[in-house]
């Protein structure tokens, strides 16, 4: 996979297709493959028309490694999807985040507007601004000796992810630490680029889609039937509603 050096760091990357082109930012504990190769998004999304890039955050994949949790700053990881967009020459993209990677890209489109087309924030919905979902709990689950040594069910379920996607834990336990700031409801109606909601009816780490989409102007929602945070990534419904969304687009 291709890679480029921004601000010191290895910043690894796929770019496959024609077209208008699309950024996708993945989850937390997740990388491009886990998150959009495997779940058939490239080729859906290719299949479209839609040239497709997608990154490796820092911290995961085939990315830089970093152990400081003022490393995984959400501007930090934002500049990184940026300096992407500027290596390839992109002036301008939509961009779509599942999870920690919709904080990113709803930071992206709050504070660089001129850079994003559209914005879709997957498995992310009042969360973004109030809390709850992953935490403290998430990050000492990832740093126990063993899996046999966790109890709290968020933290197992985050736990047996990293090690089925083979993520440097102590990595991941930083991002954790590092990536937690939240939007105020203020600058959520800052927002200003056409916004897509999509998150799983019975997603537990959201929070409400419709509650953020009544924050963020014009913002559209698109719920994803009988499907928790996990299992909506490749979801039928959610690639649907995308491949809509996008064809929509000016």
């Amino acid at each position: 996979m291709p890679s480029f050096d921004h601000a010191g760091l290895t910043i690894a990357y796929l770019d496959d297709g024609e077209g208008e082109p699309i950024l996708l930012i993945h989850g937390f504990a997740s990388n491009k493959n886990v998150n959009w190769v495997y779940p058939s998004w490239l080729s859906e999304l290719k299949r479209a028309g839609r040239r497709v890039i997608a990154i490796d955050n820092r911290g995961h994949g085939e990315s830089t490694k970093l152990y400081d949790p003022a490393d995984y700053t959400l501007a930090a990881m934002a500049g990184d999807a940026l300096a992407l967009l500027d290596h390839l020459e992109l002036p301008r993209t939509d961009v779509m985040g599942y999870s920690m990677g919709g904080r990113i890209t709803a930071t992206l489109a709050r504070e660089h507007p001129d850079r994003v087309r559209s914005a879709i924030l997957g498995g992310l919905g009042l969360g973004l601004i109030e809390g709850g979902g992953p935490g403290e709990n998430v990050a000492a689950a990832l740093e126990a000796q063993s899996l046999d040594d966790v109890v709290d069910p968020m933290g197992r379920t985050f736990r047996v992810f990293a090690e089925q996607t083979r993520s440097d834990r102590r990595a991941l336990a930083a991002c954790m630490r590092g990536s937690r700031r939240l939007m105020t409801r203020e600058q959520a109606a800052q927002i200003a680029v056409p916004v897509l909601i999509a998150v799983g009816t019975t997603d537990d780490v959201a929070g409400s889609a419709h509650a953020l989409g009544a924050i963020i102007p014009g913002a559209e929602v698109l719920d994803i039937p009988r499907r928790d945070h996990m299992r909506a990534v490749g979801d039928r419904v959610y690639k649907e509603g995308v491949v809509d969304f996008l064809a929509r687009r000016p």
